[in-house]
């Protein structure tokens, strides 16, 4: 079985553009700090605070470009921390999830729902996925090797012309299973 790029995704959020102007001001727009793995998609410059009931986060990226809803990704240890509950999900299935209070250098919103934590996923084009022999919405497991090497279950397999194949995982998943720098996983279906 081919081995795939595992990343690891750090706490972070998307915004609508009404909502990044809100927090940034007006006509602000994102600029391009490093480019990321998914063709189009990027770490940008801006950062912003998440505020739950118990604590605060702060320095939190955004990633771009803005999207058609305002959601906020983070690990259950992030849940934990701000007091709020982050169910397992996909990125984009949102409803039914709770909101958080998100504070710009310009401004700051409450948003009413948006908080997850990403369900692991595997990420591949249309051509790989066909060689590979998996479709879209497919769960299969990944095997990490190493000194706390682990097989992580439960892994959706999300099939786009738009995508580059990588697997990603939260930090606390990375760090359950001692992850750092370059990392393959074998992919299992």
């Amino acid at each position: 079985m081919k081995k795939i790029i595992v990343e690891t995704s750090a706490r972070h959020v998307h915004l609508t553009q009404e909502d990044l102007e809100v927090l940034l001001g007006p006509g602000k727009e994102l600029t391009v700090k490093k480019m990321l793995s998914q063709p189009g998609q990027f770490a940008s410059n801006e950062r912003v605070n998440l505020v739950g009931p118990k604590k605060s986060i702060n320095n939190v990226l955004i990633l771009g470009p803005v999207r058609k809803e305002t959601q906020v990704e983070i690990s259950l240890t992030d849940a934990r921390t701000l007091g709020v509950t982050a169910p397992i999900r996909e990125s984009g299935d949102l409803a039914g999830t709770e909101g958080i209070k998100i504070v710009g250098p310009a401004g700051e919103l409450e948003i009413d729902h948006g908080v997850i934590a990403a369900k692991r996923h595997l990420h591949l084009d249309t051509a790989t996925a066909e060689e590979m022999g998996l479709q879209d919405k497919q769960v299969v497991s990944v095997k990490v090797d190493g000194e706390r090497g682990l097989t992580f279950g439960e892994v959706v397999v999300r099939v786009s012309d738009k995508y580059a194949p990588a697997v990603h995982l939260d930090t606390d998943e990375a760090n359950a299973a001692g992850l750092s720098g370059e990392v393959f996983g074998e992919i299992i279906p």
